[in-house]
């Protein structure tokens, strides 16, 4: 596997230990549905929360979250109503980010930002 994707995979495993000792229960991570996905969803009290993990070794050319495209929160959002097609829940949904910055994949040290509520879906193009 090549090197950035074991970081993005530490990644999302340190944003996934990150929220459960926050109290948030992991519903899905790494979930897949043909040409869908989405890093982790996980229930925040009564809100259904989905969130976009970022993680990268340096900070030189922006941080994590800066490289959330517009493009990318549309097919984030895409993902979430086919999740939720499949998977109905009863809850408010929440778009959350959670940015990682990691020096190397063994590395224990780590900078973790979570941002919650960090893009709304644009509902003019439904």
């Amino acid at each position: 596997m090549a090197k950035h994707n074991n970081l993005g995979k530490r990644g999302e495993e340190l944003a996934k230990e990150y929220l459960a000792s926050k109290g948030y229960a992991i519903c899905d991570e790494n979930w897949h549905s043909g040409k869908y996905e989405l890093d982790i969803v996980a229930q925040d009290g009564m809100e259904l929360v989905i969130v976009e993990v970022k993680t990268r070794s340096k900070t030189d050319f922006g941080n994590p979250e800066d490289f959330i495209t517009p493009q990318k929160i549309k097919r984030t959002v895409d993902a979430a109503n086919h999740y939720l097609e499949l998977q109905p829940h009863h809850l408010d949904v929440r778009f959350d980010v959670v940015s990682v910055i990691l020096d190397d994949v063994d590395s224990q040290s780590y900078e973790i930002d979570h941002i919650v509520d960090a893009f709304m879906p644009d509902l003019r193009t439904r």
